[in-house]
């Protein structure tokens, strides 16, 4: 396994990190998720992704059994939050510790900031980050990053207000694949900021969930290698058999940094596919968007805002 330092953290995680999305599915049973998790941290992963609502929180109820015997001590945990308000945050925040059965949670993402609303609503006084700084006091968390899939300038304007409030995001979670090169481009647009800010980034949607693999353009090992040789920490990918751990380890085992003549072989290939979104269509459609589905898990708009508004 390739290890790589965690933006200004200072933290050694894992190149390749496991989904916890995947964890839950229901043709993955509670043992082969355990199995998943353990055997990845025996083989050299240790960063660990998950969020409060994946699966109706069976992923991280699933995912705490797996720290248990030892396993905790030697994985970088990290989860996400959907909440906007400050109580609905720390509601959330709250319940993901339970259900991970741990003492503290090493990193805290507000998820799905794909709304230019979003970083409002977030650093408003009474907003979600209010939330996860107290939570951050209180030793319940280390870190705090944010995710989104949507458009890199909603992330853009994230970094803008986040600044304007005089915040650091510690990591930023981006779908960075060999597509995206191509269209609404997060890895143009998105990466050299992070870059600068020296946040850690954190690859996901490599393959899409598979979708990405349909345009019969790449391999999950081209897929892998792409994200690898950008400027990520972590990337993450979904692993729901064996196989696809084998699969991910392979991937790292026999990455080398790309030459220019590979990368633009890679690009050309994927060009008209990616050309128009088709195989990203978390940038394209709504239907990988789970707050967009239930708005209740936001929580209530800010009070100065609805007191401005007529009854």
């Amino acid at each position: 396994m390739i290890y790589r330092t965690l933006g200004s953290t200072g933290e050694k995680v894992s190149a390749i990190g496991v989904g916890g999305w995947h964890l839950g599915l229901k043709h993955v049973d509670e043992k082969l998720a355990i199995r998943i998790v353990r055997s990845a941290i025996d083989r050299g992963i240790n960063f660990l992704d998950n969020c409060w609502d994946y699966n109706e929180g069976e992923s991280e109820l699933r995912m705490g059994k797996a720290l248990r015997d030892g396993y905790r001590e030697r994985a970088f945990v990290m989860t996400k939050i959907d909440g906007r308000s400050k109580k609905e945050a720390a509601k959330q925040l709250d319940e993901s510790l339970r259900r991970l059965d741990i003492d503290y949670i090493d990193l805290v993402q507000h998820h799905e900031i794909i709304r230019f609303e979003d970083p409002h609503r977030v650093f408003d006084d009474q907003g979600a980050n209010a939330a996860l700084v107290e939570a951050r006091a209180a030793g319940k968390l280390r870190y705090i990053g944010f995710t989104g899939h949507k458009d890199p300038l909603i992330h853009l304007y994230m970094l803008e207000v986040a600044e304007q409030n005089g915040f650091h995001f510690d990591t930023v979670q981006v779908p960075l694949n060999v597509m995206d090169a191509h269209y609404r481009s997060f890895e143009k647009q998105v990466v050299p900021e992070l870059v600068k800010l020296k946040a850690g980034i954190l690859g996901m949607k490599s393959m899409a969930n598979g979708i990405l693999l349909k345009s019969k353009t790449v391999t999950p090992v081209e897929c892998l290698h792409y994200a690898l040789n950008l400027p990520t920490s972590v990337v993450i990918t979904g692993i729901d058999r064996m196989e696809i751990l084998d699969q991910a380890f392979a991937a790292a085992e026999s990455f080398h940094p790309l030459s220019n003549d590979k990368r633009e072989t890679l690009l050309r290939k994927t060009r008209a596919a990616a050309a128009k979104g088709k195989f990203e269509p978390f940038k394209t459609s709504s239907i990988f968007d789970g707050t967009a589905e239930n708005p209740e898990w936001l929580g209530e708009e800010p009070p100065k805002i609805r007191e401005l508004v007529p009854a």
